[in-house]
């Protein structure tokens, strides 16, 4: 009965927030405390929220310092040179600019952390996207597949989390997948470019002239854009058109380019006049962000610990006075005020979810469920149960709980446990956009896309990935 009621949870939560029928706050906390009634445990609802709350709580608090660090670094005009160094490369081309999120998001992922990768790219090529009129959820679906891809980097999380719980070498692990893992990227790539051709056919090419100066007069021509595939449904949009216009894009997409166009702003991320610009202290926060990095990655000390200390350095070298101070936590306010409380609501579906033991049940269900003749293909099974699996539950839960299961057994049938554990990565492309992973929460809050958009956009491209990786680890004879 659990397993069935966990199943029905998860499915009733993501049906919701795609339909638009809750907020992902609200579902995250009213429909985990209804089936924890139903289950007959809700006398013991307060235990596993704050339990949930207890464990989530150090995630939290690095986001909301990170966001205050970052955000920060952005007012300062410490990625300003990237964000015109990738204006000259996209030359107000969509191809070039779904590319070079991609891109972007892949580098930037390098540091290990999510979370950063997504307050970069989103700071760096939102204003594009908006300017041109581009789809947001083609934004949020590239940068959050290609750092789900790189983040099986050994300091990225599953495969050390693999490597603990199976007693290898994460070096074991990683290094023997990154051909699949390449192949994953390659597929990212492909998967921008195609989308970007989408964009182009939809919007046309810009001059990089049309994009950086601020429009005085009002567009004269006015074009309509499919809002569905083939649809008879039609929304309007303006534009100076050099291009042409065709129908390809999705409901979602649709909704999320026009989302909020009054409130179009232009690249103000590049105004060179803006107040908050601190030329003088340019390599002073290099320095600090690249120290803060390797900080991260060399595990000096806790993550929350060096976004606290980053950011209270960062404010008071930049900005010495307490009133500017006030004004730049004030500026920020409003996106660490979403993604904590994003972070904070799913700490109750998660609290509830373990409390219960649906997760248990749910994960034994399933490798119960393989058949035995699958045996000597563990490698396979485990490939492809990582991909729901690591979706529907945390990556602690998967690697802890389940991992050490569908590794015995592959033992059984005479599967490597190495083997069981670079399968067991490849579904970290889909796992980047989970409703579990508190940075997601940052990527669609800092781009102001519904997560219900990004996810309808995002799963199907994602899935895909997934396989290829898997299918290139087989391909290869890494699996």
């Amino acid at each position: 009965m659990l397993t069935i009621l966990g199943f029905v949870m998860i499915a009733t939560f993501l049906v919701l927030i795609m339909m638009k029928k809750m907020s992902p706050i609200a579902a995250l906390v009213l429909i985990p405390a209804l089936f924890c009634v139903f289950v007959g445990k809700g006398a013991h609802l307060g235990d596993y929220v704050l339990e949930g709350v207890g464990n989530l709580a150090p995630t939290a608090a690095m986001l909301m310092f990170a966001i205050v660090y970052f955000g920060v670094m952005i007012d300062v005009g410490l990625f300003d040179p990237i964000v015109r160094g990738i204006l000259r490369f996209c030359k107000a081309d969509p191809v070039r600019i779904v590319v070079g999120t991609a891109v972007l998001a892949a580098i930037v992922s390098l540091d290990g952390d999510g979370s950063t990768t997504f307050m970069i790219t989103v700071s760096a090529m939102y204003p594009l996207y908006k300017r041109l009129k581009m789809s947001l959820v083609v934004m949020t679906g590239v940068a959050a597949t290609a750092n789900g891809v790189m983040n099986t980097l050994p300091w990225g999380g599953p495969t050390a989390r693999a490597a603990t719980a199976l007693k290898v070498d994460a070096s074991d692990i990683f290094v023997p997948m990154i051909p699949a893992l390449a192949m994953g990227l390659v597929a990212v790539f492909l998967l921008s470019y195609a989308l970007g051709l989408r964009e182009r056919k939809r919007l046309g090419i810009l001059s990089l002239d049309d994009v950086l100066t601020k429009e005085t007069t009002k567009d004269d021509e006015t074009v309509l854009v499919g809002a569905g595939g083939g649809d008879e449904s039609r929304t309007k949009l303006t534009k100076k058109a050099t291009g042409s216009t065709g129908g390809a894009g999705t409901d979602a997409e649709a909704d999320a380019a026009s989302d909020d166009e009054d409130g179009d702003d232009g690249l103000q991320g590049l105004d060179p006049n803006r107040p908050t610009l601190r030329p003088k202290l340019y390599w002073f926060n290099a320095g600090l962000t690249v120290l803060l990095l390797t900080a991260m990655i060399m595990e000096w000390l806790p993550i929350p610990v060096l976004f606290l200390l980053g950011a209270a350095l960062a404010l008071t070298v930049n900005f010495p006075h307490m009133p500017d101070q006030k004004a730049r936590i004030a500026a920020h306010a409003e996106n660490v005020l979403n993604v904590t409380g994003m972070v904070f609501a799913a700490a109750v579906f998660t609290g509830v979810l373990t409390g219960t033991g649906m997760v248990d049940h749910m994960a034994d269900w399933l490798v119960d469920a393989i058949p035995e003749g699958m045996g000597p293909h563990m490698g396979l099974v485990t490939g492809l149960l990582s991909i729901p699996l690591t979706y529907f539950m945390s990556n602690d839960g998967f690697y802890f709980g389940v991992l050490p299961v569908l590794a015995e057994a592959g033992q059984a049938h005479g599967v490597g446990t190495l083997e069981i554990a670079r399968a067991s990565i490849a579904g970290q492309a889909l796992h980047m956009s989970s409703p579990l992973v508190p940075a997601v929460y940052v990527l669609v809050g800092m781009a102001k896309v519904e997560f219900g958009d990004h996810t309808k956009f995002t799963v199907k491209w994602a899935v895909l990935t997934s396989l290829v990786v898997l299918g290139a680890g087989i391909l290869f004879g890494i699996i």
